[in-house]
């Protein structure tokens, strides 16, 4: 199970409409509704999604809901990831740096820079079930990478354009007025299309000595989570490399990595994660590799991530991924403007 920061749970509610009632929605999350914010207490990914769908659902608003929370946030309330942000030389730094440390802000949320003809995608990809939760923090995201981008850059920040893979929640116009460009949805990726000039553009407060001295910080926080995160991935990959003969059991797993399944599963518990999550992770990730980076039929898909029928692996990665691998796949190769 991912965790986020609880920044983001007290941002979301600080941005509702005047009169929606939030206290019992935070306090569902184990949190108290009138603070400390403390960036390092975390909250369950799925739990955070509820929440936020559960709220956006109340808001009369609820179609700016995500773009508002995004357009609030300050670079300076992210600790040592926003001074480290702030400090880079220029937004291809900050974004570089957003990329190795994201995962101190959530377990479930990265950043990849990607390049492009003239510029550069900033995607982002999350965990989740692709629900109406999680497209509302994948707006409140990208409109807060805008935000801030924006505060630390010498130039005004304008997208050429962004792009969503879910279908819009209301009128185009709303989002394009908010970003100033383009928006796509239904794209396969979740990104900003930022230009060459813009990513070298001097950032108002960069100072490389400075940079290093919170990525220095940043690295010890990350080396706190390296042990367990290390694990979990080596489940990953070890579930992913065994699929072709079918699901692997708990104890076949801890086997390869040299353990026993009762060490396995308590090591698992400790962090949070299960065994079944992880496999389910390893499943999906590899049939997202295999339908964007191979011409692999989707029967020879199904059984290369241990389905024994194609039906089976289509109801799978409707549920991780909110559409048809044959409705994914056409999606990574019509990406407008990619």
């Amino acid at each position: 199970m991912g965790q986020i920061t609880s920044l983001y749970v007290y941002k979301v509610v600080s941005q509702a409409s005047p009169g929606v009632e939030t206290r019992d929605l935070v306090e569902g999350l184990g949190l108290n509704p009138d603070g400390p914010v403390d960036p390092a207490q975390m909250v369950s990914s799925p739990d955070y999604y509820r929440f936020f769908a559960d709220l956006e659902a109340r808001d009369p608003d609820g179609l700016n809901l995500p773009l508002r929370i995004g357009a609030s946030m300050q670079s300076d309330e992210y600790g040592a990831f926003g001074l480290a942000w702030k400090s880079a030389p220029n937004l291809r730094g900050s974004y570089n740096r957003a990329e190795r440390y994201a995962r101190v802000l959530s377990s479930v949320e990265a950043y990849v820079l990607e390049p492009a003809d003239g510029g550069a995608f900033y995607t982002l990809l999350k965990e989740g079930d692709g629900g109406r939760g999680m497209q509302l923090s994948n707006e409140a995201s990208l409109s807060a990478v805008t935000e801030i981008s924006n505060q630390v850059t010498t130039a005004d920040f304008l997208p050429r354009a962004v792009y969503f893979k879910h279908a819009p929640r209301g009128p185009v116009e709303a989002y394009e007025a908010h970003f100033r460009c383009p928006v796509h949805f239904g794209s396969g990726r979740d990104a900003l299309l930022v230009g060459d000039d813009l990513l070298a553009a001097p950032n108002t407060l960069g100072d490389e000595t400075i940079a290093r001295f919170f990525d220095r910080h940043l690295e010890q926080e990350l080396a706190a989570l390296v042990e367990d995160a290390g694990l979990e991935q080596r489940v990953r990959i070890a579930v992913a490399k065994t699929l072709s003969e079918g699901v692997p059991t708990l104890s076949e797993i801890a086997s390869s990595l040299g353990m026993s399944a009762r060490t396995l599963q308590r090591r698992l518990a400790d962090t949070g994660e299960s065994f079944q999550t992880l496999v389910d992770l390893a499943r999906r990730e590899l049939a997202q590799h295999l339908l964007e980076e191979t011409d692999y039929s989707l029967a020879e898909i199904a059984f290369l991530t241990g389905f024994s029928e194609q039906s089976g692996f289509t109801r799978a990665f409707k549920r991780w991924a909110g559409q048809t691998p044959r409705s994914y796949r056409l999606g990574q190769s019509t990406i407008p403007g990619s």
